[in-house]
Formats: C-alpha cells, sequence, structure tokens
C-alpha cells in the first residue's frame, strides 16, 4: 500500500462478523492503521500477538482488558498493548476503534 494521502469513503468495510467490520487504511512493512467498527454488544476476544499495538477509541465505550488491567474507556480515551500480552474489547456502546501495530498485521492482509 504505497498511498501517503488516504480517503475513508474509498475504503470498504469488511465484515468480521459478531458485529465487527474492519477497513486496513495504511500500511508498510513497519507499520500498520486499521479501523475496527463495533456494534453495541460486539466483542473483540482476549488474544495476544507478536506486535506492539496503540489504539485510539474514535467513538463508543469498550471495556478493555489488557492483562490484569480492566477499565472502562470513552471517545477521545487509548490504550497501549506491549508485545506478548493478552488483551479484549466488550462494546458497551457502538464505536469505532482506531488500531495501530508494529510491525504490520500479514495476517489482515493474507
Amino acid at each position: 500500500m504505497n498511498q501517503t494521502l488516504i480517503k475513508d469513503a474509498k475504503i470498504e468495510w469488511t465484515d468480521l462478523g459478531n458485529g465487527l467490520h474492519r477497513k486496513i487504511m495504511a500500511y508498510n512493512s513497519d507499520m500498520m492503521m486499521v479501523k475496527v467498527a463495533f456494534t453495541t454488544g460486539g466483542i473483540g476476544a482476549i488474544h495476544s500477538h507478536i506486535h506492539t499495538q496503540a489504539s485510539y477509541i474514535e467513538s463508543g465505550v469498550f471495556k478493555i482488558c489488557i492483562g490484569e488491567d480492566v477499565s472502562v474507556l470513552h471517545a477521545g480515551d487509548a490504550y497501549f498493548v506491549p508485545t506478548g500480552i493478552l488483551h479484549g474489547a466488550e462494546c458497551l456502546e457502538a464505536g469505532i476503534l482506531i488500531d495501530v501495530f508494529n510491525p504490520l498485521r500479514e495476517d489482515f492482509i493474507n
């Protein structure tokens, strides 16, 4: 993906099931930005990965679990997930997360 200026309206959502949709906004081998839309009650299952992750809550309300830490976060809040730490999200009020991964999530594009 060699774009430097990305228009959201030109990227289609991918239905992930269970009330989640994803848009891959931009990436190179070092970093990836992804938008994830949740309906109320949508679950981002507990998982871990080799990637460092930073996430911004664009809209909605989410219960976020990172390791032993659990908190309810709102639009404008953010969270950080170190490599290999179990984490997940429960959507309490429909919204969108903006996730940034280092390195890119190859599993999202293959």
